[in-house]
């Protein structure tokens, strides 16, 4: 989805149970155990594709040793669309470490929508600038019409 977004008045925030995996990416937080619930009961609404794993950098300072080698590389990792057509990996660090490691070459992944991403957003601060965020990286992979290049020379 290349789409701009609107903010949702009505927005509200996923909440956080004890016990729940939450993704910090700078302001912006997920709730990855709500995600992984989602994806569980609707699995078919939910893209699915195989990744190269050199797409992804590893994360040695994130990784428990102690947990890569009882992993299971063959269950799917989940990537959340950050901005359009750029992918974080959100659940899977340990198998995806582990699939390098080992010499996988490429791993399943469910890719949630950028709407089912919102719907795990867990502040409203987080969502309000997760739309800004999404919408300026839409605004940078359009084309520059005149009107907006005359504004842009005027502003200099």
């Amino acid at each position: 989805m290349t789409q701009m977004l609107k903010v949702d008045k009505a927005f509200t925030p996923c909440p956080i149970r004890d016990g729940d995996e939450l993704f910090p990416n700078g302001v912006f937080e997920f709730n990855v155990s709500k995600m992984l619930e989602y994806i569980e009961k609707n699995a078919t609404d939910v893209d699915f594709a195989e990744i190269a794993v050199s797409d992804f950098c590893p994360e040695l300072s994130a990784i428990d040793e102690s947990h890569v080698e009882s992993v299971d590389i063959f269950r799917p990792v989940v990537l959340a669309e950050i901005s359009p057509g750029h992918y974080n990996l959100i659940d899977g660090h340990h198998r995806m470490e582990k699939a390098r490691r080992s010499g996988v070459d490429r791993v399943n992944a469910y890719k949630p929508t950028v709407l089912h991403l919102i719907a795990s957003v867990t502040t409203e601060k987080a969502y309000r600038c997760y739309v800004e965020y999404w919408n300026s990286k839409v605004r940078q992979l359009r084309p520059v019409g005149k009107t907006e290049q005359q504004r842009c020379t005027t502003a200099r």
